[in-house]
């Protein structure tokens, strides 16, 4: 079993994270989980903070010499924009300007947080709640992605849309053009129209939002199951994805274009052979690699819708919690569009989960015993080896 946590705010002294379940013997250095940080960084439109920050994870327990131990990691990544806030957001009573909120942001968890804890500063709610957090779960993900790897998992993610304008690219997407877009598009004609979103978006005090595709790659049939609702993969993945700031909903392979086709036309025909590795293949993956809550041996491929961000430079109307009277929701630097971001991120959490699957049913304390384990269950299956 996977777990984690994360702990720190946006402007305090740093973000935490705590991972146990990895096993022993895995190879993981610093500079290998800072490749995935700064992927997270990068993208068009990002708030000038991504240039104060350069995130990088320090490893303080549980790697031993390059190696895993079976102990639990923990990765501490230092805020660099603490110099400017040890006022505001000291652990002790302190004088001085506590940069306190008091006109709640729409589309935040700005007022339903205050009026959840009782509280009557928003800087309380918001720095928790901040997007920052995902510094931390990038971090895991890098550890789980590092671990997949050993079992020939890839994991990759691209931009389908911003603001209206999509990408035109068929199912076989190039992964280094993606990563060499500012939005992460593998389409340079879209991309360019995506620019355009972004900038007129910028220029009116707006945001945009779009959608992100998430691809998981060499994923071995039978992770997860359908015996329990909260076994199925898809039900975690789902929830995962759900739980990044922003992203409003899910969709699993077809999900929504099938909604409207028939079962003839939306289900994966099963034929012999043609050298999938296992004894059969699927003639198209409208399910996105899972069916019945269990993977089938096809890339997992969900899609991410991003609502635009709700920090807007013209803020929305707002009412002052601490006068009662109607004013513009507070305004704190922010990004004009994330999606790009919300790839990499949706990357982590898809790494975390499938990790966590892997070793539900593979077991192991350390990696030999893990790789052994899943080399005799594709034995015994027929599949690739």
């Amino acid at each position: 079993m996977l777990r984690f946590l994360t702990a720190g705010e946006s402007h305090g002294y740093a973000l935490t994270a705590v991972v146990e379940g990895v096993p022993a013997g895995l190879r993981l250095d610093e500079e290998y989980l800072a490749h995935d940080l700064r992927r997270r960084q990068g993208g068009y439109g990002r708030s000038p903070r991504q240039s104060t920050e350069h995130d990088r994870a320090e490893i303080v327990s549980g790697v031993r010499l390059g190696l895993t131990m079976g102990s639990p990691i923990t990765m501490v990544i230092l805020n660099r924009d603490w110099e400017n806030w040890k006022t505001a957001m000291s652990p002790s009573p302190a004088e001085g300007d506590a940069k306190r909120v008091t006109r709640p942001r729409p589309g935040h968890a700005d007022l339903a947080g205050v009026t959840k804890y009782a509280l009557d500063d928003v800087r309380t709610i918001l720095e928790r709640a901040s997007a920052r957090e995902t510094a931390a779960r990038v971090a895991v993900g890098a550890v789980a992605r590092r671990f997949l790897e050993e079992f020939g998992v890839e994991i990759h993610s691209h931009t389908v849309a911003i603001g209206g304008e999509r990408t035109k690219v068929p199912m076989q997407v190039d992964w280094d053009q993606v990563e060499s877009s500012v939005v992460r598009c593998a389409d340079p004609i879209a991309e360019k129209d995506m620019m355009a979103a972004i900038e007129e978006a910028m220029s009116s005090g707006d945001t945009v939002g779009g959608v992100s595709e998430v691809v998981a790659l060499g994923v071995p049939v039978g992770l997860g199951s359908h015996i329990q609702w909260d076994r199925r993969l898809d039900s975690k993945i789902a929830q995962a994805m759900m739980s990044i700031q922003s992203v409003k909903g899910v969709e699993i392979g077809d999900a929504f274009k099938a909604a409207d086709g028939r079962g003839s036309q939306v289900h994966d025909g099963i034929v012999a052979g043609g050298g999938s590795g296992y004894p059969w293949r699927r003639k198209s993956n409208h399910a996105g690699g899972i069916e019945g809550g269990i993977s089938n041996g096809e890339p997992i491929v969900l899609r991410l819708a991003v609502k635009p961000i709700p920090t807007l430079a013209k803020p929305l109307a707002s009412v002052d919690l601490a006068t009662g009277k109607s004013v513009q929701a507070h305004f704190e630097r922010s990004d004009v569009c994330v999606v790009p971001a919300v790839g990499v991120i949706g990357e982590a959490m898809m790494a975390i989960i499938l990790a966590d699957a892997m070793l539900e049913k593979f077991g192991g304390d350390s990696m030999q015993e893990a790789l052994r384990n899943f080399d005799g269950y594709l034995k015994s299956i027929g599949g690739p080896c």
